[in-house]
């Protein structure tokens, strides 16, 4: 027996993958894992230390559902600074992984019969989110360069949120000034909300990233969305944020204390150190991404298969509709090739002839990589 909302909710297809991937490694297969979500960096030492640092002090137990005061002044000096989005403590909610303030941030705006917006190809789990909330969403169109097409033909009476995701997973495409303008004026002239994902934001080549929360009559109708995972190498440590109106940051608290309580309080400390100490290995992570990005788009191109140059994060989203769809060419790339992918299909109707290839692996994997894609495509 299961609740129908329950029953709404379709498993994660990257968590899936990645989940069979290991376990096909664990098996004695020469797995190359390219659907993986999470840098293949270990997280800084500094970082390491103050969170064992942290427990031997004894900081396991409660903190406030909000988080720490520290990180909290620490998250709020960040977005001030660096995002333009004017931030105080108080305005600043700590969770246990941005996946959980993604979770929490569309319960509290969105309600049953509503609808939202995703632009393209989008993450997993904002549909699963929505579902939870008795709404449902609405595809907009992108072009070749996964850019919004005329995404106000996507927006209708019921149409509440736009969730937008720059630099985005699948595609990696990143939003200038001039988009983000676009869906700003749509967001203020039909009084709707967006929801920024953010947490991709420094790994980014050749492009500026800008939190559409900064932008003129923003302030008000965004939630800013942002992590540790990513940047820091911290996936496993389950540490993500949010920011936005007030009232919004009222219902996330109180639904984040009848769940979740709070992220781990040792863990948060460790944040602390993350967003204070040196970032310079950031810069030698971004600079590592994209020699691969740039070793795995051009190999595709080599091999026929078309490919747009994303702009951040760490995936390609190839076009493989020559090939049999991303469905089956996924399956082929498993069976064949032993490399572990993600369908385009599990990012929305948009993404059925594409394939979600991940360069968080070494130069050298994906070299392999591409030998064995060669040899199932020629």
């Amino acid at each position: 027996m299961v609740s129908a909302r329950m029953a709404s909710i379709h498993e994660s297809s990257t968590m899936k993958i990645s989940a069979m991937a290991k376990k096909l490694s664990a098996g004695g297969q020469d797995i190359i894992d390219m659907g993986v979500g999470e840098p293949d960096f270990d997280t800084p030492r500094y970082i390491v230390e103050a969170g064992c640092n942290s427990i031997k002090m004894g900081e396991t137990h409660y903190a406030p559902t909000g988080g720490i005061p520290e990180l909290r002044q620490a998250i709020a000096e960040k977005l001030t600074r660096e995002n333009s989005l004017p931030s105080a403590p108080d305005d600043v909610i700590v969770t246990p992984g941005a996946k959980m303030a993604v979770f929490a941030a569309i319960q509290a705006l969105l309600q049953e019969g509503d609808e939202c917006v995703l632009i393209g190809p989008s993450w997993v789990s904002y549909e699963p989110s929505a579902a939870f909330a008795g709404a449902r969403v609405s595809w907009g169109k992108v072009d070749e360069n996964f850019m919004p097409l005329d995404l106000a033909a996507s927006i209708n009476p019921k149409t509440k949120v736009i969730i937008v995701n720059s630099p985005s997973n699948p595609t990696g495409a990143v939003f200038d000034r001039n988009v983000l303008g676009e869906i700003r004026d749509l967001a203020v002239d039909h009084d709707l909300f967006v929801i920024s994902d953010e947490i991709y934001e420094k790994i980014i080549y050749d492009h500026e990233h800008i939190s559409i929360g900064s932008m003129p009559g923003m302030a008000d109708r965004t939630v800013t969305i942002n992590g540790f995972s990513k940047v820091y190498a911290m996936t496993g440590w389950r540490l993500g944020y949010l920011t936005g109106p007030r009232e919004t940051m009222k219902w996330v608290i109180r639904l984040l204390s009848h769940s979740v309580s709070q992220a781990a309080t040792f863990v948060q400390h460790a944040g602390v150190a993350a967003m204070q100490g040196p970032q310079d290995e950031i810069e030698s992570m971004v600079a590592e991404f994209r020699v691969r990005r740039d070793m795995l788009a051009a190999g595709l191109k080599d091999l026929g298969i078309p490919c747009s140059m994303p702009g951040g994060a760490f995936y390609v989203f190839p076009d493989v509709s020559h090939l049999g769809g991303g469905d089956a060419f996924t399956d082929r790339l498993l069976k064949e090739a032993l490399i572990a992918a993600t369908p385009g299909s599990a990012f929305g109707p948009g993404g059925e002839n594409y394939v979600r290839l991940s360069y968080a692996t070494s130069q050298s994997r994906i070299k392999q990589a591409l030998e064995r894609i060669e040899k199932i495509v020629r």
